[in-house]
């Protein structure tokens, strides 16, 4: 007996072939280098990561936060690189697909802004099992949770953006870059009290 392909292998393809901030951008100028898609997930992942878009390293390896901010987002989350990478578990889903660029002074541009319009209602669609996305920085937190005033603000205000009555449920969290450094040491909250919560959520849905 034949097994149905699952929806979401055909979406992940399409978009893994996807071409078109170089091809035909709606926003200019021109993706400038080969696009390379990154995208991880599964009908059966019951966490999403949302994060910004891939750094250099992920562009040169394929492969989502395989850096020192993955590093940190593991420790975070108290996941070990398997269960980390296992996309039955876990999917990774950025707000730009593919390495944006740098600009003049070597910092990452912001996320192609085709992507999103194009590919998140699909990509969502087709994992159902979904239960909690963790919106990484203020591009992700501006799609899943609408214009916000200040992304301080917003990941201070977690416990009441995770409770509000939505599936996926939603929690806020800066981006585990070592930029961030100063901005995590002026909040020792985040440590002591939402990382606790982080991990007792991811438990449960991951491990």
């Amino acid at each position: 007996m034949t097994v149905p392909a699952d929806p979401i292998d055909d979406v992940l393809a399409e978009l893994r072939a996807c071409r078109i901030c170089r091809d035909a951008p709606r926003f200019l100028p021109a993706l400038p280098h080969q696009p390379r898609p990154i995208v991880q997930g599964s009908a059966t992942a019951r966490l999403c990561i949302a994060s910004q878009a891939p750094g250099t390293r992920a562009h040169a390896i394929g492969k989502p936060f395989f850096d020192p901010s993955g590093v940190r987002l593991r420790h975070w989350l108290g996941l070990g690189e398997e269960a980390f990478y296992d996309a039955s578990r876990v999917a990774i889903v950025p707000m730009g697909h593919c390495f944006p660029g740098q600009d003049a002074k070597g910092g990452d541009l912001p996320p192609r802004r085709e992507c999103a319009p194009l590919w998140r209602e699909p990509v969502f669609a087709a994992m159902p099992a979904l239960e909690l996305v963790l919106a990484i920085g203020m591009y992700a937190q501006a799609w899943h949770l609408g214009p916000r005033a200040k992304l301080s603000d917003t990941v201070a205000d977690w416990r009441a953006v995770l409770a509000a009555p939505r599936r996926p449920r939603i929690l806020p969290l800066p981006h585990p870059s070592w930029r961030n450094n100063a901005w995590l040491r002026q909040r020792p909250w985040f440590e002591a009290e939402l990382l606790p919560a982080l991990r007792a959520e991811v438990a449960r849905l991951v491990l």
